[in-house]
């Protein structure tokens, strides 16, 4: 997206460099162009959403009500699917995965998108 500015100004007479005389008329001008296709928006993630893990997070934390935080030992791996449970602050997404409800940051996976 491209920006661009413009001023003009109008002076009938100028006294001793200090002082204006006349009128002062400021006309600025902006205009906003389009100057790249913008990617197609991502699809929304809500509750219930199938979702698929695009990369696997170094650590994982545990949805329980006690969280646990454990290295990641093969546990979540690219290629799972599971399901949105419930959406925290910070992109961060409860999600059911085969293996349990785990905290992840939506970086980690992208929306499924089902064929019907």
């Amino acid at each position: 997206m491209a920006l661009s500015f413009a001023s003009l100004t109008n002076f009938s007479k100028m006294q001793s460099g200090v002082r204006y005389s006349g009128s002062i008329t400021p006309r600025v001008l902006v205009r906003c162009c389009e100057t790249a296709k913008e990617p197609p928006p991502k699809p929304k993630l809500q509750v219930g959403s199938p979702i698929i893990i695009v990369e696997a997070p170094k650590v994982i934390k545990t949805a329980a009500s006690m969280p646990c935080l454990r290295a990641n030992a093969g546990l979540v791996k690219p290629g799972d699917v599971g399901r949105i449970v419930s959406r925290k602050p910070k992109d961060l997404w409860a999600v059911r995965l085969s293996i349990g409800t785990y905290l992840l940051d939506g970086k980690y996976f992208k929306a499924l998108e089902l064929e019907e």
